[in-house]
């Protein structure tokens, strides 16, 4: 006779982390689908005759509504990654989210599975920052250069600022792609599902 099954208990995630994980999610979708539109306007590669991006893939319909959709996603995620950097300093959670000399130590010597995912995942979420951080330095200089033109100079010229933005998009969808990837070598469909519901 064998004995039942012990069902698995699923994670649970603060509400501030589901509320996080779906703004971020929505506001990445439309920056990056109206951006796409707004970068078809005028090509970074190639000026206006360059490559662009086929419309099924782009919101906004023309440059001024891509633009409309853009910055209003951008003050979501904005605010949203503001509201949670308070949240996991008033919480303290910083200490268990980002990487810290244990992690490269566990790189280096440990042969636990799980405990090199989590070591992966608390140097992707750390790298992460700085690149987050970077796009919208970028994107305010784009948003508005006449008020902001000290940005635009920094990256040298306006084109130079709108590639170093554009370049932010792939590196930010590499990391949502591992950010799940470790998530599910961790805890499967069941932690992903709990950070959203």
């Amino acid at each position: 006779m064998t004995s039942p099954e012990i069902p698995r208990k699923l994670p649970s995630q603060a509400i501030a982390a589901k509320i996080f994980h779906a703004g971020n999610i929505i506001s990445l979708f439309i920056m990056i689908t109206s951006g796409l539109q707004i970068y078809n306007a005028n090509p970074v590669f190639g000026g206006r005759g360059g490559l662009t991006i086929f419309p099924l893939f782009t919101l906004g319909g023309w440059l001024a509504g891509g633009r409309h959709w853009h910055f209003a996603a951008m003050w979501l995620f904005s605010l949203n990654l503001f509201c949670y950097g308070i949240y996991i300093v008033v919480t303290q959670r910083w200490k268990n989210r980002f990487v810290s000399d244990k992690d490269i130590k566990a790189l280096q010597k440990t042969q636990n599975h799980q405990r090199l995912n989590y070591a992966w995942h608390r140097i992707i979420y750390t790298a992460i920052i700085p690149i987050l951080l970077l796009a919208i330095f970028t994107g305010i200089g784009m948003y508005k250069p006449a008020q902001f033109s000290w940005i635009v100079d920094i990256f040298g010229s306006w084109q130079a600022l709108r590639i170093v933005h554009f370049a932010s998009v792939p590196i930010v969808v590499v990391f949502v792609w591992f950010h799940w990837r470790l998530g599910q070598n961790v805890g499967g469909n069941a932690l992903t599902k709990s950070m959203f519901w």
